[in-house]
């Protein structure tokens, strides 16, 4: 299922203790998601349930930060990320994202499980300026080579900073 959504420019905001927890399948097909996810998405749960969790992602989210949260989940690792999601509606709204695997008792992922929660304003700030910068390299290099050109410059601006991904993110 997939519509057609187009951006607000309304944002709406998490409360402080709010946490959105979902759970997908190896494919990012939603199995468990819970009523602040269904809240902020603006999906009935029947909707959300079976569908792609990329069914809020917001134009403004460059392809780069989604080759690499899966690239990470890959190698059985957890992932760090602030995300501009996207409601049904066309409001957003931001998150800092914990994304695991989840592991059967031989270590083989069964699927990722979620949690996202309130993003700070000053994070916020700083991953716009990256993502924006990464998408005008994702618009430059074309639909083909766009993951990796976005993944480089995320690099070179890590490089910059003198920080890993990791660093830079838990840091904000």
């Amino acid at each position: 299922m997939k519509y057609k959504v187009e951006p607000t420019r309304h944002e709406r905001l998490m409360r402080d203790d709010d946490f959105i927890v979902s759970k997908t399948d190896l494919k990012g097909r939603i199995t468990y998601c819970n009523r602040i996810f269904v809240e902020f998405s603006g999906y009935a749960e029947s909707e959300l349930l079976g569908a792609q969790h990329n069914v809020v992602r917001h134009p403004d989210m460059p392809r780069g930060v989604f080759k690499f949260l899966w690239d990470t989940l890959g190698a059985q690792k957890e992932c760090f990320a602030y995300v501009k999601n996207m409601s049904k509606n066309g409001d957003f709204y931001w998150v800092f994202a914990n994304v695991t695997p989840d592991l059967d008792a031989q270590g083989s992922a069964l699927g990722y499980f979620s949690v996202r929660r309130k993003a700070q304003p000053k994070a916020i700030a700083v991953v716009t300026d990256v993502y924006q910068a990464m998408l005008a390299e994702e618009e430059r290099a074309g639909p083909k080579d766009a993951c990796e050109a976005s993944l480089a410059l995320l690099g070179s601006i890590l490089k910059q900073k003198g920080a890993s991904y990791e660093q830079l993110i838990l840091s904000l």
